[in-house]
């Protein structure tokens, strides 16, 4: 019977901006489409050894999981951001600049480099290589955060 009776609470819709439905989807579609690289790369067999190699110790363990939760957040963030939370486009800020940060450090040789790195001889190949890598998710970010439409939206939330 509910089904039919009238609701005494209207909510008004999300007039979601179109570049903020582009973002949140980009988002979703970049870390879907580095898993099916990944897999397509790698192989079931080539999966595995590389689960195998980073649950060798508790650090690499630690990163290995850290990276799956950031993949796991940054989609969160994709679907808070089409429901005008303003907090999932900071949150997805925080985890481009981590795993940036990370990406840099151990590409130059801090932390763990045989399992996150970029390929590079000098600092300046590594650089472009990281950037070029990046260049999707900071399109994203500048979707979210430059265009009036955008700011506004997540403003008036």
């Amino acid at each position: 019977m509910r089904l039919f009776s009238k609701s005494r609470y209207s909510h008004a819709s999300l007039n979601v901006p179109a570049l903020v439905q582009v973002a949140a989807l980009a988002i979703i579609l970049i870390r879907a489409l580095d898993l099916l690289m990944i897999f397509d790369l790698l192989g079931l067999r080539g999966l595995e050894e590389f689960v195998l190699r980073s649950v060798q110790t508790w650090t690499l363990t630690l990163v290995f999981l850290a990276s799956l939760l950031l993949v796991f957040v940054e989609i969160g963030c994709a679907f808070s951001l089409v429901k005008g939370r303003n907090w999932a486009r900071w949150v997805y800020l925080l985890t481009q600049v981590i795993t940036t940060s990370y990406l840099w450090a151990s590409s130059l040789g801090y932390g763990y480099p045989e399992l996150f790195s970029i390929a590079g001889e000098t600092k300046r190949e590594i650089f472009r290589s990281l950037v070029m890598q990046k260049l999707p998710d900071l399109l994203v970010l500048l979707l979210l955060f430059v265009p009036a439409a955008s700011r506004r939206f997540f403003r008036l939330q």
